[in-house]
C-alpha cells in the first residue's frame, strides 16, 4: 500500500499537469471555480486553537497556492496564503476572517507519513504532523474512490455522505455542501483521507498543547471544523468569489 506523501505527491504532480493544460482537474462546469489537491480541514488544540492548511496544486482562477487557517481561543479566525487572498480561501471565507494576509508558507515531509508546515520560516506557526491510516478511512478513500462522477455532482449525495462520515471518523458534524461565509456554494469531494495520528504547533514561539476537541465545534459558514485532524484530497468547488 503506498503511503501518503507518496499518493499525495503523484496527486500534485497530476493536478500541476492539468494545470499546465489549462484545468484544473476535472473539467470546469459553468463558472464553477474549483480547487485540487489536499487540505487538513481543522487540528483543534488544547490551547482552543485550532490549525488547518489548504495545499491546492492547481486552480482555476489564478496559480495554485498554500493557505494556513488559524483560529485563537476567542474564536478569531486569520488566513495566511502564498497568493493574494482575492485569489485563495479568504475570496470566499473573508466576511467571517478578523485578519487575511500574504505570506511565506513552505511544506516539507519529513517521513511517510509526517510533515511540518512553517509560515514565515516559523517565525509565525511552526507545525508539524504526521498521519495514520485505520480501517475507517481506508473504507471512507475505497467508497470516495468508487464513487461515479455524476454522483459527484449530486448534493443530495454530497450531504449524505458528509452525514456519514463525521460519525464513523469520530470527527463530529462533517458537511460536503453548503454555502461559506462570502456567499457562495461551495461542494468538497475528498477521493482519499488519513486521519491525523499527531500533531503539535508553536504560533509566534508559544506551545498550542496537545490535539483536543472544542467544548463547542466550531463552523465557518456551512463549514464545520472537524473535532479531529483529517486530511483529505481531492477537489473543492464554488460558485464564482470576488
Amino acid at each position: 500500500m503506498q503511503s501518503p506523501r507518496a499518493v499525495i505527491e503523484a496527486a500534485e504532480r497530476a493536478a500541476e499537469r492539468s494545470s499546465a493544460d489549462g484545468a484544473a482537474g476535472e473539467g470546469v462546469a459553468g463558472n464553477e471555480e474549483r480547487f485540487t489537491g489536499y487540505g487538513v480541514t481543522g487540528v483543534p488544540f488544547s490551547s482552543g486553537h485550532v490549525l488547518a492548511l489548504r495545499r491546492f496544486a492547481a486552480s482555476s482562477i489564478g496559480p495554485g497556492y498554500t493557505s494556513v487557517w488559524i483560529r485563537d481561543p476567542a474564536g478569531a479566525w486569520s488566513m495566511y496564503g502564498t497568493v493574494d487572498p482575492g485569489l485563495s480561501c479568504p475570496r470566499y471565507f473573508g466576511a467571517a476572517l478578523e485578519s487575511a494576509s500574504t505570506s511565506r508558507i513552505s511544506l516539507a515531509w519529513s517521513g511517510d507519513h509526517t510533515f511540518t508546515v512553517d509560515v514565515d520560516g516559523g517565525a509565525v506557526l511552526r507545525w508539524e504532523l504526521t498521519l495514520r491510516t485505520t480501517p475507517v478511512s481506508r473504507f471512507m478513500s475505497a467508497v470516495s474512490g468508487a464513487v461515479p462522477p455524476r454522483l459527484w455532482h449530486s448534493r443530495r449525495f454530497l450531504k449524505a455522505m458528509g452525514a456519514a462520515a463525521g460519525p464513523l471518523l469520530g470527527a463530529g458534524r462533517l458537511r460536503l455542501t453548503g454555502h461559506v461565509p462570502n456567499g457562495q456554494r461551495f461542494d468538497v469531494r475528498p477521493r482519499r483521507m488519513w486521519l491525523v495520528a499527531g500533531s503539535r504547533a508553536a504560533l509566534q514561539g508559544h506551545d498550542l498543547g496537545k490535539p483536543t476537541a472544542l467544548p463547542v465545534q466550531d463552523r465557518l459558514g456551512d463549514f464545520w471544523i472537524p473535532q479531529r485532524g483529517i486530511l483529505m484530497l481531492g477537489t473543492a468547488v464554488f460558485e464564482p468569489g470576488g
